[in-house]
């Protein structure tokens, strides 16, 4: 299911710019009209491009990464099958549309036409641009890149290597270089600078800084097992500009996340699919509820729902109340509505209006942990865990009375240690906790480091393990068939190693 109505905006943008101009001495040319612009506004496109970004994340894509990653477990229709891995045929609209047509040529489009006088705007939209190439990189592995978005001169373009779309190749811009061309960006004179269009930073181009150096950051971390000597440079890169991360995100009110709204049309896309569309179709996996309740961790109830003791049967029982969870793959017939638990208001907002969230302070801590302990840069990873536990336990609106509290009942929990192997799974784990509501950030995890230790859904019959990538759609199939490569689910892509 589709939020149409919060790409309206997009899609008029896109017809605008199609719009050819007459030429003089065609007839009627006096009649032209002033509403058929031939330029779209950089204020126009920033605020689509953003809602785009947050679109794909808490849509079908966050969806689908959630059921793998069993945040969420499906329990009818689409989701049902998905969470046995039955996704063959699936993602055009994701590919074709939400990435293709409106978020990556949204960016190029505004860098086009920002890039020799408003470079703050083509700095933002090489940010957008990137992580949109890591999200498609990331799930499909070989993508068209640098020979993509070229519209009619080019409607057949070649997949590059995921590797080279890292690395950088002949032709090939990495996508670190790709970030870093977007900072340079942000510090040149600019005649238009954004301002209320911009509906994530309000035009604060430090915060647009913070965003690039916490991409760096990101995809320094998604390719440290496969080229470890990569990931180093380009962390103690930005540990240069600024201790312990500092120049990237590095409080909760810099994350870069997607606003919503609460009329209809204008909500979180997981509140429009899970609330006001498919209420049915969707309620939380028992196995996080399990692994949350073990540790009897007080996310719990900002994360999910409880639900009634009397009338349902609960996974697990806590001091945070009862919580009611559906197994992965299980064909049992789920609770009543009322007896399961959901997302709750941290993910969706109490009407809705809760932010996607994509880059965030406490994902900065745990990947400066992890990268102390596996790449030995700066920094004390213990002390670094415990922030990025303490940020997402904020995030979820916990007071520092109620984070201390947990801290001083639970310090084998809260403090790394056995071997590097065991800090890592500690670290993984917690981050697989705070990502709750950005399935394509906690399934990057899985892959790369094979914590948290997921077992497959139950009663699969394509594979019995979870899918290890996504498969090419069949409208990139269609059209450009002679450059797909073959793709199966169990193939992994190039930076998982695990």
């Amino acid at each position: 299911m589709k939020n149409t109505s919060i790409f309206r905006n997009i899609t008029l943008a896109a017809a605008a710019l199609g719009v050819v101009s007459c030429s003089p001495d065609k007839f009627l040319d006096v009649n032209t009209s002033p509403n058929n612009t031939t330029v779209v506004p950089p204020s126009v496109q920033l605020p689509t491009i953003e809602i785009g970004l947050g679109f794909i994340i808490g849509n079908t894509l966050g969806r689908d990464t959630d059921l793998f990653i069993q945040h969420y477990a499906g329990i009818a229709n689409q989701p049902a099958t998905v969470d046995r891995y039955v996704i063959n045929g699936n993602y055009d609209n994701e590919w074709q549309f939400d990435l293709y047509t409106y978020t990556l040529n949204g960016s190029q489009t505004l860098i086009n036409s920002t890039q020799a006088a408003s470079p703050a705007y083509a700095g933002i939209a090489k940010l957008t641009k990137a992580y949109a190439f890591a999200l498609t990189t990331d799930l499909w592995g070989d993508i068209p890149y640098s020979q993509s978005l070229q519209g009619l001169a080019n409607l057949k373009p070649a997949f590059d290597r995921q590797q080279d779309i890292y690395q950088g190749a002949d032709g090939i811009q990495s996508l670190f270089d790709l970030v870093r061309e977007g900072l340079a960006d942000l510090d040149k004179t600019s005649v238009l600078v954004p301002g209320a269009d911009d509906v994530v930073y309000k035009g604060d181009l430090d915060k647009w800084k913070k965003m690039g150096n916490m991409m760096l950051l990101k995809l320094a971390n998604t390719v440290s097992l496969k080229d470890p000597a990569l990931a180093t440079t380009v962390i103690n890169e930005v540990l240069a500009k600024g201790a312990n991360g500092s120049a990237a995100i590095s409080a909760n009110t810099e994350d870069f996340e997607v606003p919503f709204g609460t009329s209809v049309g204008n909500t979180n896309p997981f509140y429009s699919y899970n609330i006001t569309n498919r209420p049915d179709d969707q309620m939380a996996s028992s196995r996080i509820i399990d692994s949350l309740a073990a540790f009897n961790d007080p996310r719990l109830p900002k994360f999910f729902t409880t639900t009634p003791g009397a009338s349902a049967v609960p996974t697990a029982t806590t001091t945070y109340g009862k919580f009611t969870g559906y197994n992965n793959g299980n064909n049992v017939t789920p609770p009543v509505r009322a007896n399961r638990s959901v997302y709750s208001t941290y993910v969706l907002g109490p009407e809705g209006e809760a932010p996607v969230r994509l880059l965030t302070n406490f994902q900065r801590a745990f990947i400066l942990a992890e990268s102390v302990i596996r790449l030995k840069t700066a920094g004390d990873a213990n002390a670094l865990y415990q922030e990025g536990i303490r940020r997402s336990m904020e995030k979820t609106g916990l007071t520092t009375a109620e984070i201390d509290a947990y801290f001083a009942a639970n310090p084998k929990v809260v403090t790394l240690a056995g071997t590097d192997d065991h800090k890592i799974n500690q670290i993984i784990r917690q981050k697989w906790f705070a990502w709750v509501g950005n399935g394509y950030e906690a399934y990057n995890d899985y892959r790369r480091t094979g914590f948290p230790q997921l077992q497959p859904a139950l009663n699969v019959t394509i594979t019995p393990t979870i899918p290890n990538r996504l498969l090419y759609p069949p409208s990139e199939i269609a059209a450009n068939g002679a450059n797909v490569p073959e793709a199966v689910i169990t193939d992994r892509v190039w930076w998982d190693v695990n």
